[in-house]
């Protein structure tokens, strides 16, 4: 072995030990005669020091170093002299005057410094030399976090009898999410595999091969645009399904392990209350909410519970007014929406001039406009009071509980465009007030999504969710022929939100084969066509499947609300940029006609591309 210690982990119990280590050079300092060393590895830092009085041969060679030279020392360990222990350092209580000194590797001027907690670099020349930024503490912290993360989760499976199963990553296209990855096949002309956008298939159909618990740590890969909770291209889930299971039985197991994973690997203290009305599952330890509640009081099916600002309904106080604009709108409480959104002691908080600047702010959001009410100590305060009777001005202050120096925000319009932007104004306003506590972990599921929706572009009928939901009612319920009354059609569909993003889906399955070619066949999929794109699933439900249901936890992004990060990049290793490039590996990139002559493609692009 080049060394017989890792940097950091020298205590006074190693004094008198002959020590050998290996690391990187990193702030080199001369005083006067003296040269320090920090020398560095994954386990933290250890200062080392070139004396000439000690070893001048040794010190000469020292003041060749530089930094990211890789180095290998040998010395004695010896106490520090009294009076010099340096408590910030895990080493405080040894001096390192190195014996012995040898350069095993040189470095040219790094592109940018590798400094443990600041960095003046920009992302591409990160991204692009990543196997320097990964020296740096924070980086290779997550790592490390990722990898502690990965052994608690396949222990908490591998504890509850859970099998571990890879299943392929060269799959079949289907028709299922987003875009997939295609792969050529060599050996067959014209056919393509996909990269799996889940294991969703083969999961279901290992339950029906007998394994009823089974978990993966599985890489799945979408064509799909990034943002800053989702990777490009490619990312991973802890993947479960459960045979002779209901709704209940799997949300025992999400919350249990999600409570030891939060236990585990997070400081952060899991909400048992909201500052609102949102329940406990009832024997659950997660808020939960029905797709329509939440869509109802946060305009989102992913909602941020760590604060308050739920939505109210006033549509039928405002169908009362004397105003025309708002009467009509509220009249139609099937398409349209008046919603009211208050901020405590927001009157003390921000200036009117601020507060009508947010009209123009959700307007970029397609909003008609935004009104308010102020709280004053002489009671409610706008400019359309005459609009109102007194009796429906109480009506409002009591339905939203509005107090002195309260504000009251009101969205009205169509339901769809409400909804949207209302949400999008409640996150603006938590950013601004700081209303989102990082030491809080906020889970809730959302349950009963509907089972189908409409495309506003087609006006034809799809899946709203996984399209291998059961849906609720079964057969019967999706028979109809009416569109209508399909899109009142709910699935066991189901969502856990953490902080208002979403980390799982899940569903508990549609193992009747003839509920699921129904369920097709009203989003213009002919029983052919189930048989074609999912012929296995087709095939083996004829042969006793049992009932099962799973989840998929999002890794990445737990990982990235456990460490307080903005975006989802920085827990990976290697990291793609917004623009999808790998600019280390300098992917994608060209091939030459002979690969593609033997994958029997030819390119047909515009001079240029």
């Amino acid at each position: 072995m080049l060394r017989t210690q890792n940097c950091a982990q020298l205590t006074k119990k190693n004094i008198w030990e002959k020590v050998t280590l290996t690391g990187w050079a990193r702030h080199r300092r001369d005083h006067g005669w003296i040269i320090f060393i920090d020398l560095s590895d994954r386990y933290w830092l250890t200062q080392i020091v070139f004396d000439p009085e000690h070893n001048k041969d040794v010190w000469e060679i020292a003041d060749k170093v530089r930094n990211e030279y890789v180095l290998q020392v040998v010395w004695t360990v010896r106490s520090r002299p009294e009076g010099q222990a340096n408590p910030k350092l895990v080493t405080w209580e040894i001096e390192v005057i190195i014996d012995e000194i040898k350069i095993l590797a040189e470095s040219k001027v790094l592109p940018f410094e590798v400094d443990e907690f600041h960095i003046n670099a920009g992302e591409e020349i990160r991204y692009k030399h990543r196997y320097l930024d990964l020296r740096r503490k924070p980086v290779l912290d997550k790592m490390l976090f990722r990898n502690k993360m990965l052994h608690f989760t396949r222990n908490w499976f591998y504890e509850r009898d859970f099998i571990e199963v890879q299943t392929p990553v060269l799959a079949n296209s289907s028709p299922e999410w987003a875009r997939d990855f295609l792969v050529p096949s060599r050996l067959n002309p014209g056919c393509f595999y996909a990269l799996p956008q889940a294991p969703q298939q083969y999961k279901q159909l290992l339950m029906v091969g007998g394994m009823d618990k089974y978990f993966q740590i599985a890489p799945c890969f979408r064509d799909e645009d990034p943002r800053a909770d989702r990777h490009a291209g490619d990312f991973y889930q802890i993947d479960c399904e459960m045979s002779f299971v209901e709704q209940k039985d799997i949300f025992d197991v999400a919350e249990d392990f999600m409570v030891y994973l939060s236990e585990k690997m997070s400081d952060k203290k899991i909400l048992d209350k909201v500052h609102s009305n949102i329940p406990l599952r009832e024997n659950g330890k997660f808020f939960n909410l029905t797709f329509d509640e939440s869509m109802e009081k946060f305009g989102s099916d992913k909602p941020d519970l760590r604060y308050g600002m739920e939505m109210v309904d006033v549509a039928d106080i405002f169908e009362r007014s004397s105003n025309e604009i708002f009467s009509s709108i509220a009249s139609d409480k099937e398409k349209n929406r008046i919603k009211a959104l208050k901020v405590i002691n927001w009157d003390n908080v921000f200036s009117k001039s601020q507060m009508k600047n947010f009209e123009k702010w959700v307007k970029q959001y397609w909003a008609q406009g935004l009104w308010y009410f102020q709280m004053k100590e002489d009671g409610l305060k706008w400019p359309l009071n005459k609009f109102f009777t007194e009796e429906d001005l109480q009506e409002i202050v009591d339905r939203t509980e509005l107090k002195t120096w309260d504000v009251i925000f009101f969205g009205a319009g169509k339901k769809d465009v409400v909804l949207s932007y209302m949400w999008k104004f409640r996150n603006h306003l938590a950013e601004l007030l700081n209303l989102a506590n990082k030491d809080e972990l906020a889970y809730v599921w959302i349950t009963d999504f509907p089972m189908f929706e409409k495309d506003e572009n087609t006006q034809k009928v799809d899946f709203s969710h996984n399209p291998f939901s059961a849906p609720q009612g079964g057969f019967e319920a999706i028979k109809t022929k009416e569109w209508e009354e399909l899109l009142k059609v709910k699935a066991y569909q189901y969502d856990l939100v953490l902080n208002g993003y979403e980390i799982s889906s899940g569903s508990i399955r549609n193992t009747d084969i003839k509920a699921l070619v129904k369920a097709f066949e009203k989003v213009w999929r002919t029983e052919q066509e189930v048989k074609e794109k999912f012929g296995a699933m087709y095939e083996a439900f004829q042969y006793w499947v049992p009932p099962h249901g799973g989840f998929a936890l999002g890794m990445d992004r737990i990982m990235m609300v456990f460490t307080d990060e903005d975006n989802v990049r920085e827990v990976y290793a290697f990291p793609k940029t917004w623009k999808w490039q790998d600019l280390m590996m300098n992917s994608p990139s060209k091939v030459d006609e002979e690969q593609l002559g033997d994958l029997h493609i030819e390119l047909d692009l515009e001079e240029g591309e």
